[in-house]
């Protein structure tokens, strides 16, 4: 089975257009491109190996919003945590959001589930009849890449639903951090009920590969013992447990996020883009010639990510006002719109 694609292929669009990788504006990741910054990382924390009773975990229970009755893990990134839950089932019937981070499905069907696709259709009906045919939901709230968001009650209800056989509900908080008010992480005590988080979009730390799963004790049992120990680095582990511990700049990135992700959803507009939805940290944009677009982008050394089914692009933010001047200036050259 092939693998998803990704945003920030920078290396492959550079060699593809020919223009030198440092001469590129990379707006394809919806990763915040002022992150958090890296303290200088004590020189034990590379001498030893991971220790497990740093107080880690209550941070993360802490981030998550999440009660004592939980468990917590740090994981290597979300997608450590996508590639390993479904190894936690037997084959079984499993639903992922259309269109939707696309590793969860590949995940789940790679390990012999099988998987269903909800489209935005079924989510916008009162009949949710379509919950009693899976076993596991796997829910993106925020969405990614639509920025589609479902209230935590409604989530919950799915929940319950699923639960009275035994069903799990997997809710991936990736672009959450900006939004806590929709987060369900205050009922992860509760049996089949997991959220996932990363450090990697609003930290603006992905390299960094940290991320944490929290919920039903007996799941993330399993998954720990599925993951087996050091579940991730101790400069991870160290990185992780600082970032996390910074109210302060998660505060004011939060509302600086909200503001720049307004400015562009205008600027996009300006430029005949409208009607955009996202996150604070990008903006999705259906449009029938969205193909065209991003390659006229891509000529100007900017990329984009683009969508095929159905045609559509997202824009991750400018980190500096140099490169939003240079966005807007090849938005006005490039009128294909």
């Amino acid at each position: 089975m092939p693998a998803p694609e990704h945003g920030g292929r920078l290396r492959a669009a550079a060699r593809k257009w020919k223009i030198p990788l440092e001469q590129w504006l990379d707006l394809s990741t919806g990763i915040n491109p002022q992150g958090w910054s890296v303290p200088a990382i004590p020189e034990e924390v590379w001498r030893r190996l991971p220790e497990p009773d740093d107080g880690l975990e209550q941070r993360i229970r802490q981030w998550v919003g999440a009660p004592d009755s939980s468990a917590g893990i740090p994981v290597a990134g979300s997608q450590a945590a996508i590639l390993a839950l479904p190894c936690l089932r037997s084959p079984c019937q499993v639903g992922v959001p259309s269109p939707g981070y696309q590793e969860h499905g590949h995940c789940w069907a790679s390990a012999g589930h099988r998987v269903t696709e909800i489209g935005s259709k079924q989510v916008a009906s009162n009949d949710e009849r379509w919950l009693d045919e899976l076993d596991v939901l796997v829910w993106i709230n925020p969405n990614n890449p639509t920025g589609q968001a479902i209230e935590p009650q409604r989530l919950l209800n799915w929940h319950d639903r699923l639960q009275r056989r035994g069903g799990w509900l997997i809710v991936d908080e990736a672009f959450m951090d900006a939004t806590p008010e929709l987060s369900v992480g205050f009922a992860t005590g509760r049996p089949g009920l997991l959220v996932m988080r990363s450090l990697g979009k609003f930290f603006g730390l992905a390299g960094l590969r940290a991320g944490a799963v929290v919920g039903d004790p007996d799941i993330v049992g399993l998954l720990a013992a599925t993951l087996g120990p050091w579940s991730i680095s101790g400069p991870a582990r160290f990185v992780m447990g600082k970032a996390l511990a910074d109210h302060q700049w998660q505060a004011a990135t939060a509302e600086r996020l909200h503001s720049e992700s307004g400015r562009l959803s205008e600027c996009l507009a300006y430029h005949g883009l409208e009607h955009s939805t996202g996150t604070a940290l990008f903006r999705y944009v259906r449009h029938r010639r969205a193909a065209e677009i991003a390659s006229a982008l891509a000529g100007e050394g900017i990329l984009v990510r683009e969508f095929e089914n159905p045609a559509a692009l997202r824009f991750g933010l400018p980190g500096s006002e140099r490169d939003w001047a240079r966005f807007d200036r090849a938005m006005y050259l490039k009128d294909v719109y």
